[in-house]
């Protein structure tokens, strides 16, 4: 069973390419993370909002790679961190086209 982990905060940039560019080096380090399966990487550049939507193979991998990335955020001086972790409904999510995988 795979979970979601959701997570936004407050950021004031950069967005688009240029975060693109800054955070590649992250990009690469967040796919060695256990049970790490995809993330989407968000943005609202109006909003000053910034965050993602993992996918990871347990509970726990999501659970542990959220510990890690809130402290990692906080000590930007990024706060507050919005979370939530679900269960994802595969067989659902398989009907509208959702990867899982």
């Amino acid at each position: 069973m795979a979970y979601i982990l959701q997570v936004d905060f407050p950021f004031e940039g950069p967005f688009g390419e240029e975060l693109a560019s800054e955070f590649r080096g992250l990009a690469e380090s967040i796919t060695n993370e256990k049970g790490f399966l995809w993330k989407i990487w968000t943005e609202n550049p109006e909003t000053k909002e910034a965050g993602g939507i993992y996918v990871f193979e347990t509970k726990e991998d999501a659970e542990s790679y959220l510990t890690m990335h809130t402290d990692r955020l906080n000590g930007f001086g990024i706060a507050p961190i919005r979370s939530k972790i679900f269960q994802i409904n595969e067989p659902l999510t398989a009907i509208t086209r959702g990867r899982v995988e």
